[in-house]
């Protein structure tokens, strides 16, 4: 009997790979002498990087960058295990963690240092990268992360703009002569499953805006400012990004990475499920086991368990895939037809969040082990 153990983190409480284990030692107590592949998963979003690092044995750097508000921080990236590929989730350096409700602004937020993580991979040898970008505190259209790779963003007197989306209102001209050689040989793979536009009213400012600290007034302000921004990219590089799906991510930087780097835009999921060599992993698989904290009608929309499920399918149609959650939500019957073939709870009944976290390892080994009794009957 062949188990492929894949779940995402289970966020606050355990990583995906000590998820793994945990499910493993279940199974392991009814089914001894199995075969089992553990993969660490992630869906682009926070965890990517620890999921990918953990799948491929590979190792975590760091580097002093500037935060959203331009002070310097210590912020970590992943080497994948083929010492080419870097895997950097920008939040990481530019997300939401670094504000508060009374410096949260996004006229000023920038994401130089997400750009400073990258620089910092590229330099140390990385021919590819692979960019998280979820949980931004910025609305600057990526300009930041251009600047600190070499791009210069003047006003009409030929000085640097203020960083942050309310200084693009000054950009007058690009001027990308100054980039270093290494970025343009670097494909950069943006993991996003976010298809908001740069501007208008499903764009970046109008939709994150105001979860970064933006009133109506600044979102009307960023919206005409990303605008102005998109005008001057495609006077300057033929590039139309305004309403190009995906653009508006972690507030515009997928504009950004698209405009000033060799990149491609793909779901986050596909990008974990090819890093982690999940298909072929899955051949012949009897039994897929994943899941995260929550699984809800949210999960069929590019999250783990879903996209786990349909990989495993795919090589393995015969294998069943089955969930497990710390809250099991409304809609699951929709997943059902899916891919995902069951789904479990693992909580022993009612308990305080803090002890929910703090016994997920034995939660899920236990909610593991019941299920492989059940499975050893057939």
């Amino acid at each position: 009997m062949k188990f492929v153990i894949a779940p995402d983190s289970f966020k606050g409480s355990l990583t995906a790979q000590e998820a793994a284990q945990a499910i493993a030692t279940g199974l392991r107590r009814v089914f001894p002498n199995a075969t089992y592949e553990l993969v660490p998963m992630a869906d682009g979003g926070e965890g990517t990087v620890q999921s990918l690092v953990d799948a491929t044995q590979g190792d975590f750097r760091q580097a002093v960058v500037l935060n959203p508000l331009g002070q310097p921080v210590t912020a970590t990236y992943g080497l994948l295990g083929d010492h080419q590929t870097a895997v950097i989730e920008m939040a990481a350096a530019s997300g939401i963690q670094f504000i508060n409700d009374q410096t949260k602004n996004p006229l000023i937020t920038t994401t130089y240092g997400t750009g400073q993580l990258m620089l910092d991979a590229i330099t140390h040898g990385a021919k590819e990268l692979i960019i998280g970008i979820g949980g931004s505190a910025t609305t600057d259209g990526g300009q930041g992360m251009a600047e600190a790779l070499g791009v210069r963003f003047l006003n009409q007197q030929g000085q640097p703009i203020q960083r942050g989306g309310g200084g693009l209102a000054e950009l007058a001209t690009i001027d990308t002569s100054q980039v270093d050689p290494l970025v343009k040989q670097v494909h950069v793979r943006i993991a996003s499953d976010v298809t908001n536009p740069l501007v208008g009213p499903q764009g970046s400012a109008a939709v994150f805006g105001p979860q970064k600290g933006a009133t109506p007034e600044m979102v009307a302000t960023l919206d005409r400012n990303l605008q102005h921004y998109a005008t001057i990219i495609q006077e300057t590089l033929g590039v139309d990004l305004a309403d190009y799906p995906g653009a508006g991510a972690a507030g515009g930087l997928g504009a950004g990475l698209l405009a000033f780097t060799q990149s491609s835009m793909e779901k986050g999921i596909e990008i974990v499920v090819r890093e982690t060599h999940l298909k072929e992993r899955a051949v012949q698989a009897d039994y897929v086991f994943t899941g995260e904290g929550a699984i809800d009608f949210q999960t069929q929309y590019g999250k783990t368990p879903m996209g786990t499920a349909q990989a495993v399918k795919a090589v393995s149609p015969q294998a069943k895939v089955i969930g497990l959650a710390g809250n099991v939500g409304t809609g699951i019957d929709q997943l059902y037809g899916l891919g995902i073939d069951a789904v479990f709870g693992i909580l022993p009944g009612v308990v305080p969040l803090t002890t929910a976290m703090a016994t997920g390892a034995e939660n899920l080994t236990r909610t593991a082990e019941n299920i492989a009794r059940l499975l050893a009957r057939d």
